[in-house]
């Protein structure tokens, strides 16, 4: 049977792969050209990551998935104990992430501008390796659980509260709020390289545009 609780979290966890990836295509797509990202842009992208995901995506696996799993089964129990770890964590690694983006952008014109380069360059490759791993987990071992054991009135409890989400990288109409933010970041992931369309999949509707990297 199919759940939108499933749903949801899978097409969450493509979305944040794909922001994470056009973060570092763009990166290296700079580095090759030897010039000066967009940081407004890069902020934009650090933003999204810590608003939706981190302070919603995560708050709903740990608040509410994963207690039910641990009520159902022991099967995990090690697995979701490391996951929660990752979650509590999630904040203060993207602080450290904007910290170095902020060092980069200050420093990046003067003479410490590669060592900056290189040390955002290197902090963004080794959380997005985190990141991934994190939600090949997830989706290996967290969700087949979640199938084999939860009940019928655990899944009703499980999609209503995911189908409160508005992430609007998966189809949701953004927020007002928000919208703005959407649009920017939409319009400057790097298409040629494969994020473009991508996301446009994941989302399905119209609203993923190509876009060069400038």
């Amino acid at each position: 049977m199919s759940h939108p609780c499933l749903t949801i979290i899978r097409h969450e966890h493509g979305a944040l792969s794909a922001m994470l990836r056009s973060i570092t295509l763009l990166l290296a797509e700079h580095r090759r050209r030897a010039t000066l990202p967009d940081f407004a842009v890069l902020r934009a992208m650090l933003f999204y990551v810590d608003e939706f995901p981190e302070k919603l995506h995560h708050a709903k696996e740990s608040k509410l998935l994963f207690p039910k799993l641990r009520a159902r089964s022991a099967e995990a129990a090690e697995v979701l104990d490391r996951l929660d770890r990752e979650h509590a964590g999630g904040e203060q690694a993207i602080r450290e992430l904007e910290h170095e983006l902020l060092g980069f952008e200050m420093m990046g014109s003067t003479e410490q501008g590669e060592g900056r380069r290189v040390r955002f360059e290197q902090a963004m490759e080794k959380y997005v390796a985190f990141y991934l791993e994190h939600m090949r987990i997830e989706e290996t071992v967290v969700l087949p659980l979640a199938q084999r054991v939860l009940t019928d009135e655990d899944w009703k409890e499980l999609d209503t509260a995911f189908l409160q989400n508005r992430d609007p990288l998966v189809g949701a109409e953004a927020d007002g709020v928000y919208r703005e933010l959407f649009k920017k970041i939409l319009m400057t992931l790097p298409a040629p390289l494969g994020l473009g369309s991508a996301l446009e999949a994941l989302s399905g509707t119209g609203l993923v545009r190509s876009a060069q990297v400038r």
